[in-house]
């Protein structure tokens, strides 16, 4: 068995969910297996889209996340033998797949970019050394893999749904979570936006991000900002780009007063096209960009959010 765990926002499976799919499929079809999937939740779960998918859901209600539950609900669900369990990655799946490899005396593929089997074994490309170099790994089975956002097509629905499963989870020592405050998220998903705006300290102050928003609003985008911002206070952690932030592969990548750092590049420099506004024209970042404007980004914002609009109209 090949299983994926579909990572959802209580309402419908997410985009990256889909790229794993896409990859289970491959390595089913290479290991003549079928594909199940495993669907965790804290509440309501899109479990109706997600049996549209695999051959198998198996489900759980467990709560409140801790690593500890989801690590062992995927267990419960790997009992009926897995030759590779695949996962979105992210920073949640990084908490709980550490545990889940252990249990298993498993191989750990973390971000990606492809995977396949040869020979028996599962082999996959990942990018090391801040993204400036590629290299190909691989394990024997049992193997979990997890899949780097914006690198995969899209699976498909089966056209029928698949049988469903409840998964029985023994109590297990955990971390009590006392109290948790959602941040309010707006718009698309930093990770899963075609084209992402980002700011840097050449902004200026938190005000000026307004005018960021507003560009990514037109152009259906998510707002990013680099780890000098969010430190600042500017800006919420949840929207930092970088080796310690998120890793983004737009479309298109518009730096705002960005310096071009080796950590921030990390973390956008597979952008399909780079755009960078920076009033230095050493500045780093036009090694990296595409198309360059040195100039006030005061100046460049209020004339690209204007041209956008006429655009549009």
């Amino acid at each position: 068995m090949i299983l994926v765990v579909l990572d959802h926002d209580g309402t419908k499976l997410r985009k990256a969910s889909l790229e794993a799919l896409t990859r289970a499929r491959k390595l089913a079809e290479a290991f003549g297996e079928g594909v199940a999937g495993v669907l965790l939740a804290e509440g309501q779960a899109p479990v109706e889209e997600a049996r549209g998918y695999v051959e198998t859901l198996y489900v759980a209600e467990l709560g409140p996340y801790t690593a500890e539950k989801w690590a062992a609900g995927i267990l419960e669900a790997a009992k009926a033998g897995v030759k590779a369990i695949l996962a979105p990655s992210s920073r949640q799946s990084r908490t709980y797949l550490g545990r889940v490899a252990y249990a298993l005396r498993a191989g750990l593929l973390e971000d990606t970019l492809e995977s396949w089997a040869e020979g028996g074994e599962v082999y996959a490309t990942r990018y090391a050394y801040l993204n400036r170099v590629t290299q190909k790994v691989k394990a024997a089975p049992p193997v979990v893999l997890t899949v780097k956002p914006n690198t995969t097509p899209l699976a498909e629905p089966l056209g029928q749904a698949g049988q469903m499963a409840a998964l029985s989870i023994p109590p297990v020592p955990t971390v009590e979570v006392l109290e948790r405050v959602q941040e309010e998220k707006k718009g698309v998903s930093l990770t899963e936006a075609d084209v992402v705006v980002t700011g840097g300290r050449g902004m200026g102050g938190p005000e000026a991000f307004k005018e960021a928003e507003e560009l990514a609003a037109l152009l259906g985008g998510a707002v990013g900002a680099t780890r000098a911002v969010v430190d600042a206070g500017w800006r919420p952690y949840s929207e930092q780009v970088g080796q310690t932030g998120k890793t983004v592969q737009p479309s298109l990548y518009i730096a705002l007063g960005v310096s071009g750092a080796v950590q921030h590049l990390a973390g956008m420099n597979k952008s399909k096209y780079i755009v960078a506004v920076n009033k230095d024209p050493e500045a780093p970042i036009f090694k990296h960009a595409d198309y360059g404007i040195v100039g006030d980004v005061h100046q460049v914002l209020p004339a690209l959010i204007q041209a956008v609009k006429k655009l549009k109209d």
